[in-house]
């Protein structure tokens, strides 16, 4: 068959595809497109090697400009589901003997508002960790810090982080320094670069007391924090704001400016005749137009003999708010598909949905929630644990059963009344026991201590109760 046939294998080919941005520049262009000011998004789509097609790239024509306005969606997604994950955390659960020194730590730290910003910043730049350091110039207990994805390496070997490599800026004499404050297991290491070059550290007064540090070989001073896999930049986290997402914020601003654009074009038009047109009260010269709201027309005429119209005349034109309306619509679902449904951002899509109805729309926040809450849950009690460990490092103190809890809430979950509902049907049918419904009833809300003594009062009330066995002796 091969021989009649006679098939040529395939001939093995390469692809070649350039990146446009690293890791670095994409997140800053995720961050302009975060702080959501129009004209920085101008200036940075005119800078990168961007599709010069694109709205915010697009420079139009002498003449035939219009007004780009920016929708601010980006940066609602991001604050909004910030909010929903953050506000339904409940009080962080740890061993007795660790509440007093833990509350001190937080409260130096502004715990709340350092894990909001990280939260947040993750979200849109893809990664970043957490740095804890010592300095009893400023504190006795460890300092946590959060540094972005754009200012964080993550070094890897066999796919485990060993190193973290934290950046920060220096400028000393016209001179830009970079100092990296590599956090390895066991040690802190520092190294100072002026651009590509390494320099030492006391080249500038900021860095000339650092010193190399070494300490229990298992602990390692700083804690990743990532929610997606990014599947363009490997051992990196992804934003929010991949995968095409910036692209449909560049059409839902495109659609929205062009509707604008349409509004104030379709103002209605003034026809006036010669006699009728304002004019400089010194000069007789005609006033100069304003394109915002002295707009008119000069129509011919104004004498009977040539059959033009004295009277000045006005025409509204007609705006197809519809097709823009849908176009908008369209876009705005493309910006928030698998992310976070319109419901959660305040945008009434029906004003006739019951609140079942409501509940279905959040599933899309519902999935993200839970995976950010996921990540959440495995990264806070080992930053806290490792805040413990530094601390016991410092201090010389050792402490056992670090075992730390972060319960979250419900969301959207069906109101009180709609659950003593359907728990009681399933009580009444004999298919689910006193235990499993007070569980169910109340969740997180109550502790297990609270629960355990609720089950006791309900069986008490009901005629159950729990008896020592006697025990007889001859």
């Amino acid at each position: 068959m091969r021989s009649f046939l006679r098939i040529e294998p395939a001939q093995s080919s390469s692809i070649t595809i350039t990146e446009r941005l690293d890791f670095v520049s994409n997140a800053a262009k995720n961050r302009i497109w975060y702080r959501g000011n129009g004209q920085e998004l101008s200036e940075l789509y005119k800078q990168i090697n961007a599709d010069r097609t694109a709205f915010w790239a697009a420079v139009p024509t002498r003449g035939m400009e219009i007004r780009k306005v920016h929708t601010g969606i980006p940066r609602l997604m991001i604050d909004v589901l910030t909010s929903v994950v953050l506000s339904d955390m409940n009080d962080i659960k740890l061993p007795e003997h660790l509440t007093e020194l833990w509350s001190k730590i937080a409260e130096e730290n502004n715990f709340d508002e350092l894990l909001q910003s990280a939260l947040s910043q993750t979200l849109y730049i893809g990664d970043g960790a957490f740095k804890i350091s010592i300095d009893t110039d400023i504190s006795e207990n460890p300092i946590v810090e959060f540094y972005p994805g754009d200012k964080v390496e993550f070094v890897r070997k066999r796919g485990r982080i060993c190193e973290i490599i934290f950046k920060t800026v220096y400028t000393h004499k016209s001179g830009i320094y970079t100092l990296h404050e590599i956090y390895g297991y066991g040690y802190v290491d520092y190294k100072l670069y002026r651009g590509e070059s390494e320099c030492p550290l006391t080249a500038i007064p900021q860095t000339k007391e650092l010193l190399r540090v070494t300490f229990d070989r298992s602990l390692i001073m700083a804690v990743p924090l990532m929610i997606y896999q990014s599947q363009c930049y490997e051992g990196r986290g992804q934003s929010l704001y991949d995968g095409g997402k910036t692209d449909s914020f560049d059409a839902l601003d495109e659609a929205w400016s062009q509707w604008l654009y349409a509004v104030r074009m379709s103002r209605p038009q003034k026809f006036l005749p010669p006699d009728y047109v304002p004019r400089n009260p010194y000069s007789g010269e005609p006033l100069n137009l304003n394109s915002f709201d002295n707009v008119f027309i000069e129509s011919t005429g104004g004498m009977p003999e040539n059959g033009g119209n004295n009277r000045p005349e006005l025409i509204q034109p007609a705006i197809p708010h519809e097709s823009y309306l849908s176009t908008y619509i369209t876009a705005l679902d493309l910006c928030l598909q698998g992310i976070i449904s319109p419901s959660t951002l305040g945008i009434d899509v029906k004003k006739l949905d019951n609140a079942e109805a409501q509940r279905e729309k959040e599933k899309t926040t519902l999935y993200t929630r839970n995976k950010i809450v996921g990540v959440l849950q495995t990264v806070i009690p080992k930053l806290i644990e490792t805040v413990f460990r530094t601390y016991a490092e410092y201090s010389g103190q050792t402490f056992k059963n670090i075992e730390v809890e972060v319960p979250f809430g419900e969301y959207a979950n069906p109101s009180f009344e709609s659950q003593v509902e359907t728990i009681g049907k399933g009580r009444t049918q004999n298919i689910m026991s006193i235990e499993a419904a007070v569980d169910e009833l109340y969740g997180d809300t109550k502790t297990d201590e609270w629960k355990a003594k609720e089950v006791e009062r309900i069986k008490s009330e009901t005629g159950v109760e729990s008896m020592t066995e006697p025990i007889f002796t001859e």
